[in-house]
């Protein structure tokens, strides 16, 4: 089973700025989640996608 990774706009919360990145998709309590590092300040970003 191939890892699924979401691209796209996560907000930095050290940068206070949204940034594209590209990280690994995981799911916690039933919602998914796509943790990514920022390409700034190299900060973990998380954003909260739909229900799968």
């Amino acid at each position: 089973m191939a890892e699924e990774t979401y691209k796209g706009e996560f907000y930095c919360v050290k940068c206070k700025e949204k940034r594209e990145a590209e990280g690994r998709v995981v799911e916690t309590n039933g919602r998914r989640m796509a943790k990514g590092v920022c390409p700034v300040c190299g900060t973990n970003l998380n954003r909260i996608l739909g229900k799968a």
